[in-house]
């Protein structure tokens, strides 16, 4: 894929998106204890990406800060995140939109290591 201004890969792949759902598709390689979790072999992990960066541009950028430990990222999903509105005693306000992607690894590689 060529485009024409290529971002830095960590201006896409803002940080690691830490909750507990996420963090059960981490696990779930782990995970013999169920049989229909256990063929679950593909390492999932979740990022904040930036909100105009594509799936071919993620998978790129993943593969390029991981390089040196030669992950290779076979599946991007991504998710728009909308804003929700919060606040109290008064004061009205909206939390922040924002796009996350869940990326699959190869079943060999691994960023817990890391």
């Amino acid at each position: 894929m060529t485009t024409a201004n290529k971002q830095n890969p960590f201006e896409i792949i803002k940080s690691f998106y830490v909750t507990e759902k996420s963090r059960t598709l981490q696990e779930l390689k782990n995970n013999k204890s169920n049989r229909s979790v256990a063929r679950c072999d593909q390492p999932k992990y979740v990022f904040l990406v930036d909100p105009r960066a594509n799936k071919h541009e993620i998978k790129d950028a993943v593969e390029e800060i991981y390089k040196e430990h030669g992950v290779k990222v076979t599946k991007v999903n991504t998710i728009r995140v909308k804003p929700k509105p919060c606040g109290r005693r008064g004061r009205e306000g909206t939390k922040s939109s924002f796009k996350k992607a869940i990326v699959t690894l190869e079943p060999k590689d691994n960023l817990e290591d890391l």
